[in-house]
């Protein structure tokens, strides 16, 4: 399945980031006094691949390590993905395994993904639960390089593989009563010390919780990741499965998921629940709405060209996607539904 975009945001090759930049992004924000919820956000081309690993039995030992992907692809889009195998991910995001942005990728890497259940019920015809295994043979995989944009007005590009979550969500056949879908990462205090640990994992109430509409669930942009750079999710950007919604800020594309449900009523999330004012329920990338602390007009751009480099651009609205997915919010004040 190929998605097309507009000509303004579309990706090249030069565009995408950096693996060793895209890890040590937060120190671009420091100033800024706030170290919120950022997670991931993207643009729009995705390109075809099948389904498989080349082994997983570094999972089956417990030690977390990535293991190369194994998908088929033309010789345009094995181009797309320049990043040097050596670059690594050092410098992320997930509060579970600390607030600091280098306690992830130090405090994870005994996460064990295997083995792994994910439930999805609710309300629908056909609930099941998928092991470690079905989360990379079931679907036919996909690469898709997505640009991101996080809440705090920094963007990137990265290479995700994965599946669209509306394949998934058709296999479980939603009934008339499914609105809303909530998602939920795992709960092992255990094995992520912020959760136990509320001034390591930044005061939130965890397990940590998103949800969509469903009709944002069933756009074909949405994807489940399994991967990334051509490789396993390693475990500070949420092995085995994650969420990547493209046209929102970073903080509804929840990591490590144990359970998706599909609900009657818009449920309750996470980073909404914290501070209502500044983290809505769609959070969809809009540069005509300002975050309460700074402007949503212009992002910096994380390129390969390094940290520093000053790459201001124009923020679009919906990220770039609104040719896609504008029509589910027709109508909609997009100022007080943020």
């Amino acid at each position: 399945m190929l998605i097309k975009t507009p000509s303004k945001s579309a990706l090249k090759t030069s565009d995408i980031t950096d693996e060793s930049v895209y890890i040590q992004r937060r120190k671009l924000i420091k100033s800024m006094g706030f170290l919120g919820a950022g997670a991931l956000l993207g643009s729009a081309i995705s390109k075809t691949a099948s389904a498989g690993f080349f082994d997983s039995k570094d999972a089956d030992s417990g030690s977390f390590k990535t293991t190369p992907l194994k998908f088929t692809s033309d010789k345009d889009n094995l181009s797309l993905i320049k990043t040097p195998e050596q670059k690594v991910i050092s410098h992320n995001n997930f509060y579970e395994f600390g607030a600091k942005k280098n306690q992830p990728a130090e405090l994870s890497q005994n996460f064990k993904v295997n083995p792994w259940q994910l439930t999805i019920s609710g309300e629908c015809d056909n609930p099941i639960t998928l092991d470690y295994d079905d989360l990379t043979t079931l679907f036919a995989l996909e690469e898709r390089i997505y640009r991101l944009r996080c809440v705090e007005a920094w963007s990137m590009v990265v290479p995700w593989i994965g599946f669209s979550l509306a394949d998934l969500l058709k296999k479980v056949a939603p009934n008339s009563s499914a609105k809303y879908v909530l998602f939920e990462t795992l709960h092992d205090p255990e094995q992520m010390p912020g959760q136990s640990d509320r001034r390591l994992g930044g005061g939130i109430a965890y397990p940590y919780v998103e949800g969509l509409r469903i009709d944002e669930a069933m756009n074909p942009l949405t994807l489940m990741s399994v991967g990334l750079y051509g490789k396993t999710l390693p475990p500070q950007n949420g092995a085995p499965i994650r969420l990547v919604v493209p046209w929102k800020y970073g903080f509804k594309s929840i990591k490590s998921i144990v359970s998706i449900k599909l609900v009657r009523e818009k449920p309750q999330t996470t980073w909404n629940k914290l501070a209502a004012n500044e983290y809505g329920f769609y959070a969809n990338v809009n540069p005509a709405h300002d975050h309460p602390r700074w402007s949503q007009a212009s992002e910096r751009r994380i390129t390969s060209g390094g940290l520093f480099a000053r790459n201001r651009i124009e923020t679009l609205p919906f990220n770039g996607y609104g040719e896609q997915v504008a029509h589910m919010y027709k109508n909609m004040n997009l100022s007080k539904y943020y």
